[in-house]
């Protein structure tokens, strides 16, 4: 369907946010990398090759350490132009890298320091732990780190419940403070100079300021100067809600459309349970709404919530708006309740639009009117594919024939994940440029 004609895009922007930001984070890292081995040759030599091996790699640990805090400080800079769903993929795979770096400082200086005194490497570990000023925390932080790590490994991952993962990885604090305690004490490149010294507590402080006030500082600001409320609960269908929320100066509030916020609602029994929800609707300064699907005991709860309740929001975040648009006209794809970010984008993009809203029967279809009426009025097409899974009906030579020209537009993805990686697919064997494509995975947009 097709009707009237949308407002013009902008013109595309000159410099893509997400590669700005990616790389200024790659230049910002190589660049510390080169000042630790700096300030590393600049510390003195040793007596043995792989005590040197111990301490270098000890200070990249450091470097990785903090970096990775860096990552998910959740700044609202980096956040917009990179997303969080990315950040936390780069943190994880950092992660790794830091748990072998810190088993190999701990290898070579064990295996160093034990030749040196002729002893074996469990005895040198166990005297080390009981004679040297901060050995003891950095073993008892490389323990945590190897814990956070088997947890986060793919297969453990998949067994434990969101809630339990996230608990024990909060430890990951834990061992940050006891490694930089175990540096201050023992670190020899930290006191070899006022410039190393005045370099890592400028390290650490900068990471740690970066955490502390992206995840506790300005969530609380935000939630103490808007005061957010639920204003309406509207059931979509037997298993779909909207909650509507008001609150005050939402207009300063820099939400945007394809945005998602990590919820809190503060009744007695869901306070402490925080869920990312996307917004269904462009945020309008006066009002914010999320559609969510009961997928477990919390979103069910939500279908039960009283107008007046309190809402703790902690956002926006993400990266799936138009600020990252690089063509005139847009392809919207959506599945299933992945549906609410694309609504929202549909209503705040300019430039023709086409919507593939793909579910398995008509009565899956949430927000189905909302999006007629939008399409009608912006001048979009909207296509409503229903059916099983089997055959796929957004396969590459579908998606060609109801968009012929889908090369020359900006994708938009959202979906459950087995739809989203099918898709990605189609687009990348269709010959859509990587940078057209925008994607968010359907289990963090909500």
């Amino acid at each position: 369907m097709t009707a009237g004609h949308s407002p013009p895009a902008p013109p595309a922007p000159r410099r893509r946010p997400a590669r700005v930001a990616r790389t200024g984070l790659c230049a910002l890292l190589a660049a510390n990398a080169a000042v630790v081995a700096v300030l590393f040759v600049r510390s003195g030599p040793g007596a043995d090759v792989l005590v040197l091996l111990g301490r270098l790699t000890g200070l990249y640990a450091a470097l990785l350490m903090a970096f990775q805090l860096l990552l998910v400080a959740r700044l609202p800079w980096l956040d917009r132009r990179i997303g969080m769903d990315r950040l936390t993929l780069w943190h994880r795979r950092l992660g790794f890298g830091l748990l072998w770096t810190l088993l190999a400082h701990a290898v070579f200086l064990t295996l160093g320091y034990a030749g040196m005194s002729s002893t074996d490497p469990v005895t040198q570990l166990v005297d080390l732990a009981e004679t040297v000023e901060g050995v003891l925390r950095a073993v008892v932080a490389l323990a945590l780190i190897l814990v956070v790590g088997a947890v986060s490994a793919r297969r453990a991952r998949r067994r434990l419940a969101y809630e339990t993962w996230h608990f024990i990885h909060l430890y990951t604090y834990v061992a940050v403070v006891l490694a930089f305690t175990h540096q201050v004490a023992v670190g020899s490149t930290f006191t070899a100079s006022p410039a190393a010294t005045a370099y890592w507590y400028g390290l650490w402080g900068t990471a740690l300021t970066a955490v502390f006030a992206g995840r506790l500082v300005l969530p609380l600001w935000r939630n103490l100067r808007h005061r957010l409320r639920v204003t309406a609960v509207v059931p979509e269908n037997d298993d779909v809600v909207s909650v509507h929320i008001t609150g005050r100066d939402l207009d300063r509030l820099p939400a945007r459309a394809g945005q998602f916020f990590l919820w809190r609602f503060l009744t007695r029994d869901r306070w402490w349970q925080a869920n990312p929800f996307s917004l269904s609707a462009a945020p309008d300064g006066r009002t914010l709404r999320l559609t969510v699907k009961a997928a477990g005991d919390g979103s069910a709860a939500l279908r039960h919530l009283k107008p007046g309740t309190r809402v703790f929001a902690e956002g926006p975040y993400g990266a799936f708006t138009a600020l990252h648009r690089t063509r005139p006209d847009v392809l919207l794809v959506a599945g299933g309740v992945g549906v609410t970010p694309i609504r929202a984008l549909l209503e705040e993009l300019h430039g023709h639009a086409v919507v593939l809203y793909r579910v398995t029967s008509d009565s899956d279809a949430v927000l189905h009117d909302e999006l007629r009426e939008l399409a009608l009025a912006r001048g979009a097409e909207l296509h409503l594919i229903t059916g099983p899974s089997v055959p796929d009906r957004l396969a590459p030579g579908e998606l060609s024939r109801l968009v012929p020209d889908l090369t020359g537009r900006d994708v938009y993805v959202c979906g459950p994940p087995g739809m989203t990686t099918a898709v990605l697919r189609g687009l990348r064997e269709l010959g859509v440029p990587e940078r057209q494509i925008h994607f968010e995975r359907f289990s963090l947009a909500g």
